[in-house]
């Protein structure tokens, strides 16, 4: 009989722990299973694949309460060391804010569905899959994970934006999937070049590889990082990697442009955090100072071009809301940048507190908009309180949340966390940006809010050749799903508010 190669066989096979993978896991399944139950279900029927998906989200945010409440986990262990999956309490918050962020997508996109016209089985089967990959993707604990839950992310997406009909969606995934995939490149090539100096994956055996790494691999290794950091970057849309943002934005159907704004942020935002903060720790001061300087571009650049915003352009509101997206990212990195001069992973509660909030009022901003319809102009809202009080209420609610401004309290404590991250690693001309890009988008804030208790003015009509706004038309039948969709934000933004210490207690607390 022929020996076996290995000396120990058995111990090539682990189990695997389906309580800490199981978030992800269910997404994935509930993806498989939308895409079989939509070929067998009459075209009348095709609505309810959208509530299975939202079940399936459900499901998946369900397993995170016993994750939450028991010890770290970890599977797909190596006898060397390390894990290439571990649920702490850093993966935890932000598959909280995919699957989340996921499920109120979800609930505003059952009415773009049938109004579109989109197709079902394919929109619903996409979303899962991202929304699957943006869920593993804080879990990995390796280069090769992060990269290949970035792509599950981030490729579905790309159909997502294409999926609308109207020539606009195309051109726009097109922009979305060449400028994805050349900062993809570039990161594999960076990751290549860490390997090759580091001689493994795990981002814990990284930090440590750098560290002791020969003087002449240490070029390759820097050039190696760097290059890592532009492949995550740009999912985060951080300036100079933001030009696909306003466009692809406008060319999304409304749920989708709300999805990227909010979960496609994070999981590059959870990527961006775990190369930097673990594999590249060793280079804290260089890599600080790069995102240090990547946050006050981003927020100066979002901040002056939402701005700029006129109110009587076509898709002016979702490119604001864009403009925006870009202007936040930049307040996430500065408690990255924190981070690096700290020399600890602390400053990140920050990021993730901040996250959250801003996941939770801006699809709900999102959502508003869908809601308004028309050509989506911002004078489309004026007057919306004397035409349908709520949705005014509510829009302006999320608006003074994200400006960080009363009764929105938990938005100007997210900002405060930030800020006073900055401040305590010694970055003190970023957190003086910061404040200055704050008041900056107060401007924008405050203008739209104002617009929405403005008298309606005549003359305000859509130009000539162009359909009526519904909101134009007088009040029209609101779907339930996105009525939920809306409660669940306002009321989510309104307890964070009345209670903040919910979401900032991860400050103080140990992510890792």
């Amino acid at each position: 009989m022929t020996p076996l190669a290995v000396a120990d066989p058995g111990g090539l096979i682990q189990s695997v722990d389906w309580v800490a993978v199981a978030p992800p896991l269910i997404a994935a399944l509930a993806a498989l299973a939308v895409l079989v139950t939509d070929l067998f279900l009459p075209p009348a029927r095709k609505r309810l694949l959208g509530w299975l998906s939202a079940a399936g989200l459900l499901a998946a945010l369900a397993v995170l309460v016993p994750l939450a409440v028991g010890d770290t986990r970890s599977t797909f262990c190596f006898k060397s060391g390390g894990c290439s999956y571990t649920a702490d309490h850093f993966a935890l918050a932000f598959q909280l804010l995919a699957l989340g962020g996921a499920l109120l997508t979800v609930l505003l996109s059952l009415h773009t569905v049938d109004e579109e016209k989109l197709p079902g089985g394919e929109y619903w089967f996409l979303l899962l899959s991202s929304a699957c990959g943006a869920a593993l993707l804080p879990a990995a604990r390796d280069l090769a994970t992060l990269v290949i839950a970035l792509e599950v992310a981030t490729l579905p997406a790309f159909a997502l934006v294409a999926l609308r009909r109207d020539g606009r969606g195309a051109e726009s995934a097109l922009k979305f999937f060449l400028s994805s995939v050349t900062a993809t490149a570039v990161m594999l090539l960076g990751v290549s070049f860490v390997y090759a100096a580091a001689g493994t994956i795990q981002l814990q055996g990284i930090a440590d590889g750098l560290a002791h790494a020969p003087g002449q691999l240490k070029p390759l290794a820097e050039a190696g990082a760097v290059l890592t950091l532009v492949g995550f970057a740009f999912k985060t849309a951080a300036v100079p990697f933001h030009f696909w943002v306003p466009d692809t934005y406008v060319g999304a159907p409304l749920p989708v442009a709300g999805y990227l704004s909010v979960v496609g942020k994070a999981a590059g935002l959870s990527g961006l955090a775990l190369v930097t903060t673990v594999a590249f720790r060793p280079y804290g001061h260089t890599w600080g100072l790069v995102l240090a300087v990547l946050a006050a571009l981003t927020m100066t650049v979002g901040n002056a071009a939402a701005l700029r915003q006129r109110t009587d352009t076509p898709h002016g509101a979702v490119r604001l809301l864009a403009w925006s997206s870009v202007g936040q990212a930049g307040y996430l990195l500065v408690p990255l940048a924190a981070a690096g001069y700290a020399g600890s992973a602390e400053p990140l509660g920050a990021t993730v507190a901040y996250a959250l909030v801003y996941g939770l009022v801006n699809l709900g901003a999102f959502g508003v908009v869908a809601l308004v319809g028309g050509s989506g102009r911002l004078d489309g809202f004026r007057g919306l309180a004397g035409r349908n009080r709520w949705a005014a209420l509510a829009l302006a609610f999320f608006l003074l949340c994200l400006a960080g401004l009363p009764p929105g309290v938990v938005g100007l404590f997210g900002k405060v966390v930030v800020f006073r991250a900055a401040v305590d690693a010694g970055l003190g001309w970023l957190a003086v940006v910061m404040a200055v890009n704050v008041v900056v988008a107060l401007a924008y804030y405050l203008k739209w809010t104002a617009l929405l208790f403005a008298p309606a003015e005549p003359g305000t009509e859509p130009a000539s050749g162009s359909a009526p706004a519904p909101e134009a038309a007088g009040p029209r039948r609101v779907p339930a799903s996105l009525t939920a969709a809306l409660g669940l934000a306002a009321c989510g933004a309104v307890v964070l508010s009345v209670a903040p210490q919910l979401v900032l207690q991860v400050v103080s607390g140990s992510l890792f």
